[in-house]
């Protein structure tokens, strides 16, 4: 499974969960040119870490488009929860 479709899947699950939140900052960073701190991914466990490296080099070869689109979406919504 590429790691944007399985990034969107763990994001989906458990939007609450803290890495579910950094996997989708990290998603609105990299769609917006935001900044993001780098720091927060040490706050992930192991593979939730290596989900987020495979996300960067997925979204760097910008081949996903219709994956990436999905997985912004979902992104936008976590950010929303957390703001009400």
């Amino acid at each position: 499974m590429r790691a944007i479709k399985q990034a969107r899947k763990m994001i989906e699950q458990d939007p609450s969960q803290k890495s579910a939140k950094i996997l989708a900052q990290l998603v609105l960073a990299l769609e917006s040119d935001a900044e993001f701190k780098l720091g927060e991914l040490y706050d992930l466990r192991h593979d939730d870490f290596q989900l987020a490296i495979e996300v960067l080099k997925d979204w760097r070869l910008d081949r996903y488009y219709e994956g990436k689109a999905k997985l912004f979406d979902v992104s936008v919504q976590v950010q929303e929860m957390g703001k009400t």
